[in-house]
């Protein structure tokens, strides 16, 4: 038999479900050319490369 729809408080039943949305940390894969963490399909800020080409030019 279900439970009527005010049996249970709408602050409580958000309570409950809250832990559902908690934000995971961002993944990290390590640059080819470097070996610097970077997060995937982006350019590496500490070499400026992108799949073994250079985009980014930095500087010393």
């Amino acid at each position: 038999m279900a439970v009527p729809a005010r049996r249970i408080s709408k602050t409580r039943k958000n309570k409950r479900r809250s832990n559902v949305w908690k934000m995971d940390a961002p993944t990290l894969v390590t640059c080819p050319a470097c070996g610097a963490y970077k997060r995937p399909h982006r350019v590496c800020l500490t070499c400026g490369k992108y799949k073994d080409r250079e985009v980014l030019k930095i500087e010393d």
